[in-house]
């Protein structure tokens, strides 16, 4: 038996996607959305690129983290339950240059984001290298607490009066139905939960499941999206500091972050200069020269996974 046995392990494979937090160095709870694969031994083997290295850093510093399994996007289910997994994760400053030790979460990825299986043409080589260059996360759970989905709503309105609110985040939050708040408890341990923000003059008022034991300090809100084949995806983040209120709990906005950018062209082009960047700074501080992805490695199991596919 592992802790994951408690849950129910069809559903957790089924999500595409899930929410995973580390802690900033400044304990902020940061999350972000990620692929997972569940092991034979109830571990959870994420990865991270060097261009994203940020998971990783934090991980090596404070190996507390917490997976919020709650967009089903793509896998088939109706209104699944929520899985909130709690645990530490461990991840060594060993670069992956191919898929060894890795075969099965790449496989997967290849099966459910085809268009990843593009990079590995000839013409994207040079620009997407840093896409192969993995850091491997395996996480431990020490606790699942399995959540009912959030009651259906109204779809968002992304013109309408929250999104013209004051607040930092406003008009990205506005364009999703739900978000989902990053947290700590009082040990200092990170927590999430999906929820609906709700813009006041103060903040964003959230409700907290009642098994979610979220504590006053720094806290963010994740927003996401990706379609069928965990394709056109978007993210943002917005820090800042939760409060306890009379009547709930209230998420003051400081700074809203995005990755990928908002969505305009000419992001790709400077996501494409900063992921480079941001892999060669990985790389220059261990004094290490930028290593040659395994092409062919991926490139067959990529064919294997279109076969599997297909058939």
């Amino acid at each position: 038996m592992t802790v994951l046995d408690s849950a129910p392990l069809d559903v957790l494979d089924a999500y595409r996607t899930c929410e995973f937090v580390t802690l900033g160095r400044d304990g902020t709870p940061l999350a972000w959305p990620t692929a997972v694969l569940r092991r034979e031994d109830g571990t959870l083997l994420l990865s991270t690129s060097l261009a994203f290295a940020q998971k990783a850093l934090n991980i090596r510093r404070d190996g507390r983290v917490a997976l919020l399994f709650s967009d089903p996007t793509g896998s088939g289910l109706d209104r699944p339950p929520h899985l909130h997994v709690v645990g530490r994760a461990a991840c060594p400053d060993e670069i992956m240059t191919g898929p060894q030790g890795a075969e099965e979460y790449w496989r997967m990825l290849f099966e459910r984001q085809p268009h990843s299986r593009s990079y590995l043409s000839l013409p994207l080589r040079r620009l997407m290298d840093w896409y192969y260059l993995r850091l491997l996360i395996t996480v431990t759970p020490e606790q699942v607490t399995v959540r009912p989905p959030l009651a259906p709503s109204p779809p968002p309105v992304p013109d309408g009066p929250a999104a013209r609110s004051a607040l930092p985040g406003a008009g990205h939050l506005a364009r999703f139905p739900s978000a989902v708040l990053a947290a700590c408890d009082s040990s200092g341990a990170p927590v999430l939960a999906r929820t609906r923000p709700v813009p006041t003059d103060g903040g964003y008022a959230v409700e907290v499941p009642e098994d979610c034991a979220v504590a006053p300090g720094p806290a963010s809100l994740l927003v996401h999206r990706h379609d069928e084949l965990i394709n056109h995806m978007q993210n943002a983040l917005v820090r800042g500091v939760l409060h306890r209120t009379g009547d709930g709990w209230l998420l003051v906005p400081a700074t809203v972050v995005e990755p990928m950018g908002s969505g305009r062209p000419s992001d790709a082009v400077r996501v494409l200069r900063r992921t480079r960047r941001a892999t060669d700074r990985y790389l220059e501080r261990r004094g290490l020269q930028r290593p040659r992805v395994q092409w062919d490695e991926f490139r067959a199991l990529a064919a294997a996974a279109r076969r599997r596919k297909a058939s």
